[in-house]
């Protein structure tokens, strides 16, 4: 028959199963119900349409795999355990056994839930195998129990779903992301619906996530989202008792439909509307100290209603929800503390007469926005300046104090004696840090920059174990400055640190940076820094900001783990200055 498979050897069947299956393939097209025959392996030798057209897919798909590996699953999607399988079971032992509602998985992805026959069959002469028919379920897709409500969930079942739950909100502290987990680990498990209500600082309320299970898939509803009207201090309703702090408890669109006590009773009105749901549980989201909120879980495609059996275990979900999102406030808390820190340790650049001049920090991806890597520019003198980076090892609050040691050592000594040299500077930077700063170690790159009176820059600078600056012509040639290295800040060893001279190009870029756009864990330091030089290069007549912010996006590895600082510089053209016999001299 056309529409039956001839399965070849790339299913990994034999020519002779091959034959057979074709065979079998026919016979089974005579059954009205979906039919496929395994061989005494479990693999699948043949299948008719009804199959096919049941669990979505081709017989390329079926044929010569796994009938238990490929279909079976829990109700969650899970891949049945083997030992626990009966049907694999029945398969392979040539016995008659029957299953009802259980889950399959289909072509798409979805499942689709159906009873099961097994009985002994013989895909071929002399052979052994099974036949297993798939067909809808006589009951409906929930089981019920006597009282028509859902069975409660095993105990396993429940145990599994309190350790993912643990395991899944435990492993952020983003508040968005953790209402997400909680949502798909809910949605369709126990509900259609998944609302979640909470306080913010200020005691305001807010639907902050609305999750409808549409079409297999969970759905965001925005409109649904929104700031919602303040708690009422004695409100019996449901959703008021739980954000209030009192016990979990049920709730239906009959509860809503007299008169409203409150606003907040007028929006659940409107939700059970639009979300058609029939049944809730309401539980509280409780912190430590103080309630967070409350989670609406709400059935509408699922015909059976919640009990006061269900509530226990949602009130263990969001119990741990409330532990979650207790860190992840703390933590955005710190961020915010931090961001402010941060904001105030990083100085305003100074503005100089024809020079450009521009700054980076970017905050390690997993850190509390601050760290060790800095930045400063400050004026020494009428055409002499100071430019310093640095990193003091970590990427905390204290590095962040570190570093903050560090940098107005810095300025003091330096603007104390203007006319220093850099690597005088840093040498009794150097000693004040071994006896009074609570840093650990620290790079450093400090750097005079002075206007002579060819109109060009000259930077001075000395390098105690920092990446080294990279100087970018206008015509894209680079180069690293890497002379006057010295050994890093904070390691007791004592000894002459040098100084290095260079002329600044018109029209030039200067780049001081911190080991966080260059370093990666996968890669040598080498590779970071030839990545950063052939980036700068393609990007030498960028506009000095777009410049910075297209290194960072193109260079910075995407492994990277650690906060970056940036301090950019472009020289002006070439000036003309007056001659006093009235002409211009021409600079080459």
């Amino acid at each position: 028959m056309d529409d039956v498979a001839a399965p070849g050897r790339e299913s990994g069947l034999s020519g002779d199963q091959a034959r057979s299956g074709t065979l079998l393939g026919g016979t089974l097209e005579n059954l009205q119900e979906a039919a496929i025959a395994v061989d005494d392996d479990g693999l699948i030798v043949a299948v008719n349409s009804a199959a096919r057209s049941l669990l979505g897919r081709e017989d390329s798909e079926l044929v010569g795999q796994d009938f238990h590996d490929l279909l079976h699953r829990d109700r969650y999607g899970h891949s049945v355990p083997r030992t626990r399988c009966r049907m694999r079971k029945a398969l392979l032992t040539g016995d008659t056994r029957h299953g009802d509602a259980e889950w399959f998985a289909r072509g798409d992805g979805t499942l689709v839930q159906l009873s099961w026959l097994v009985t002994p069959y013989a895909p071929a002469p002399g052979g052994t195998g099974a036949l297993a028919m798939l067909y809808a379920p006589e009951q409906p897709d929930v089981r019920h129990s006597e009282g028509g409500h859902s069975a409660p969930l095993t105990e396993l079942d429940r145990l599994a779903l309190l350790a993912e739950t643990t395991t899944q909100l435990t492993s952020t502290l983003d508040v968005d992301e953790a209402l997400h987990r909680l949502a798909a680990l809910t949605v369709p498990r126990l509900a259609d619906w998944a609302v979640f209500d909470l306080l913010t600082e200020r005691d305001e309320v807010r639907r902050v996530l609305v999750m409808e299970h549409k079409d297999g898939i969970l759905v965001e509803r925005d409109d649904l989202q929104g700031p919602m009207p303040p708690v009422p201090a004695e409100s019996p309703m449901p959703l008021s008792r739980a954000l209030r702090g009192a016990a979990s408890s049920l709730a239906g669109p009959a509860t809503y439909q007299g008169p409203p006590d409150s606003g907040i009773a007028v929006e659940q009105q409107r939700l059970f509307t639009a979300t058609g749901m029939h049944s809730a549980a309401i539980a509280p989201i409780r912190g430590l100290r103080d309630v967070l909120g409350a989670l609406t879980l709400g059935r509408a495609q699922r015909h059976d209603a919640f009990t006061p059996a269900d509530l226990p275990l949602l009130e263990d979900l969001t119990r741990r929800a409330g532990l979650a999102l207790d860190n992840a406030r703390l933590y955005q808390r710190q961020r915010k503390v931090a961001e402010t820190m941060q904001r105030h340790l990083l100085p305003q650049l100074p503005v100089l007469p024809g020079l450009e001049m521009t700054a980076r920090y970017v905050p390690a991806p997993d850190a509390s926005s601050v760290g060790g890597d800095w930045y400063d520019a400050f004026a020494l003198a009428a055409h002499a300046h100071a430019l310093a980076i640095g990193d003091v090892v970590g990427h905390d609050l204290d590095a962040a104090a570190g570093m903050a040691q560090v940098r107005n050592m810095l300025r003091a000594f330096a603007w104390s004696h203007p006319e220093a040299t850099p690597s005088a500077v840093v040498t009794r930077l150097d000693e004040a840090v071994m006896h009074i700063a609570e840093v650990p170690m620290a790079t450093m790159i400090l750097a005079r920059l002075t206007l002579g009176d060819d109109t060009l820059w000259r930077l001075r600078w000395t390098n105690a174990g920092h990446p080294p600056p990279l100087l970018i012509a206008h015509d894209g040639q680079t180069s690293y400055l890497d002379e006057a290295h010295g050994i890093l800040l904070g390691t007791g060893v004592t000894g002459p640190r040098p100084d290095a001279v260079t002329v600044l190009p018109p029209q030039a870029t200067l780049l001081l940076y911190t080991d966080g756009l260059v370093e990666s864990p996968h890669h040598s330091i080498d590779h970071g820094l030839d990545r950063l030089r052939r980036h700068a290069a393609s990007l030498a007549h960028r506009p000095l900001d777009s410049f910075c912010d297209l290194l960072l996006d193109q260079v910075r590895p995407s492994d990277n783990d650690d906060d970056v600082a940036m301090i950019a510089l472009r020289t002006p053209l070439p000036y003309d200055p007056p001659d006093p016999r009235g002409r211009q001299i021409e600079w080459g």
